[in-house]
């Protein structure tokens, strides 16, 4: 089940009842330049902090005690961010999503900037979180390598190692079947770890930049609800198309 709304975020929570979500996966402008469709990412710094500041203090008490975020944001903007969230929630993680750029040239006067910051931070230390879902599976040669009575029987072993705090998936490229008319597009592995992890099935995910929809499709494909809201009215068309087709296969029981 999933709901979008075509609002901005920060009209649509305030519809939004308190303590009701499990888990919201946000990916607002980075103030990069990008064209939405809008000026949102065009914003002076002073301006961005202070709106990014302002929607999140909607957000939060939307959140569950057992909930979490995770925060999409780049090194040029995390610290003051993260600092800000702090104040706020307990933060688990900073993730580094490296989104396997190949070097190609690019600037001389600096190193190539090629991963995202995640920010990852729960209501409360008592906060919901599953490993086993996302765990690693352990490569043959390793698990033979393993197999001295000091690790026979370990759970760790059979089941996969912790995927870190760095996680290597690759950005979408134009070709790729999932590929969406978005320029910030997220893959659906990138947010299906996040959703394993930490919602409860048929809990509530929230996402209040839906963009893409690769939020609501993920979670419809894992058996938890959503939530989204999306201010540009062609996107939202995409993602309603995205969705429907996500929902007659979960249906038909063809998830790809």
């Amino acid at each position: 089940m999933f709901e979008l709304q075509n609002q901005d975020c920060l009209v649509a929570l305030d519809q939004l009842r308190d303590a009701s979500v499990d888990l919201v996966i946000a990916d607002p402008p980075y103030r990069l330049g990008k064209d939405y469709g809008n000026e949102s990412d065009k914003l002076t710094p002073t301006v961005f902090l202070a709106w990014m500041e302002q929607w999140l203090l909607k957000t939060i008490p939307k959140i569950k005690a057992t909930g979490s975020l995770y925060l999409f944001a780049t090194w040029q903007h995390s610290p003051e961010i993260f600092s800000f969230l702090k104040r706020h929630m307990l933060m688990v993680n900073e993730i580094i999503w490296d989104r396997r750029v190949p070097s190609m040239g690019g600037t001389t006067r600096k190193f190539s900037s090629v991963h995202d910051n995640i920010g990852f931070f729960a209501k409360q230390a008592g906060y919901y979180f599953d490993l086993d879902p996302v765990r690693v599976p352990y490569d043959s040669i390793t698990k033979k390598a393993r197999t001295r009575s000091l690790f026979v029987g370990k759970k760790w072993l059979e089941v996969g190692y912790n995927p870190k705090d760095v996680w290597s998936i690759s950005r979408l490229h134009r070709i790729h079947r999932e590929r969406q008319n978005h320029p910030t597009q997220k893959p659906l592995e990138l947010i299906e770890r996040m959703i394993k992890s930490s919602c409860p099935m048929d809990g509530l995910v929230l996402d209040p930049f839906a963009g893409s929809g690769t939020t609501l499709e993920a979670a419809i494909k894992n058996g938890r609800r959503a939530v989204g809201f999306e201010m540009n009215p062609v996107y939202c068309q995409l993602i309603h198309n995205r969705l429907t087709s996500t929902t007659r296969k979960s249906q038909q029981g063809h998830l790809y």
